[in-house]
């Protein structure tokens, strides 16, 4: 199984809960050092309303603040074309066009219906497009919704084959309660993979059951290309009754071992994710960040106490 590519969504998703805003200086700091480790790919932050999304209010400050070679790994959610086209305007190119599958949770989420969204998207895409950037369709609860349960995978399926979403780079699956097992994570990745348009196929999983790992295994065993993690386990969506954290980044790296992660890099990810949770006053999810400060000296990914 080839290594997926990692977007941590720590500096997104990770901090939504917190209720902390993070001074942009911090936010800097966390960007560089991740990419100076090799992460790929990050979430960096949210268009969302800042009196709504507390620690999203300084987004675009932590933008300015970065090159745009930095940008070029970096991802921002949007939820409408104005979204995009402030975005864009101050230098992002990589875009999260993010909507819920289940009516109820859009609602509660961006307070408009799903079929509202999807009617936006071609503006959305259009407005990435004059930029040249690259544009996701993002998709919120794929598996379950916190207010109406089980989401019908056709449902998906239907929305990805929608003239209205051609144009998306990506298509991402989104376990937004952590609820979905293995299997229907794997099932609904390959449908999506042999029923609608060529697209890289991104997972962002939730660990709130405990599967967080095994989903993200079975998402790539399917066909993902790239998986969602954030450091410690952070994370959880405000308006998602029932939301945990995020799936751990440092639990994806050590169940996927793509060729930069060392134990070396894995010591400096576990300084930078203890460093962060204590800040926040917030409890570490993550196994692989207990293991590493464990006693077994013998195992090379073992960093011994702090």
């Amino acid at each position: 199984m080839t290594a997926p590519v990692l977007r941590d969504v720590t500096l997104r998703d990770g901090l939504q809960l917190t209720g902390k805003l993070l001074p942009v200086q911090r936010k800097v700091d966390i960007v560089r050092r991740l990419l100076a480790l090799g992460v790929p790919a990050l979430e960096i932050g949210s268009m969302a309303r800042p009196d709504l999304v507390a620690p999203m209010a300084n987004t675009m400050e932590l933008v300015a603040a970065l090159t745009p070679e930095e940008l070029r790994r970096c991802w921002v959610w949007v939820a409408t074309p104005r979204h995009v086209e402030k975005a864009a305007a101050a230098g992002v190119r990589n875009f999260q066009y993010c909507f819920s599958v289940s009516d109820a949770h859009n609602r509660a989420n961006i307070g408009r219906d799903t079929e509202a969204s999807v009617a936006a998207m071609p503006d959305a895409v259009r407005l990435a497009q004059e930029v040249g950037g690259s544009i996701q369709l993002c998709l919120a609860t794929a598996f379950t919704c916190p207010f109406d349960g089980p989401v019908d995978p056709e449902r998906v399926l239907a929305i990805a084959r929608d003239p209205r979403t051609e144009g998306a780079d990506d298509i991402v699956l989104a376990d937004t309660l952590g609820q979905a097992h293995p299997g229907e994570v794997s099932a609904l990745v390959t449908a999506v993979r042999e029923r609608t348009p060529a697209r890289r196929v991104v997972f962002h999983g939730h660990d709130t059951w405990g599967m967080g790992v095994a989903n993200t295994l079975a998402a790539v065993a399917a066909g993902a290309d790239m998986v969602d993690g954030a450091l410690g386990g952070l994370g959880g969506c405000p308006f998602a009754p029932g939301a945990s954290g995020n799936t751990a980044s440092e639990d994806i790296l050590f169940a996927t071992r793509p060729d930069w992660f060392t134990p070396a890099a894995l010591a400096a990810l576990v300084d930078l994710s203890e460093e962060l949770l204590a800040e926040l006053g917030e409890p570490n999810r993550s196994r692989t960040l207990e293991g590493a400060r464990s006693e077994a000296s013998a195992f090379e990914w073992v960093v011994g106490r702090a």
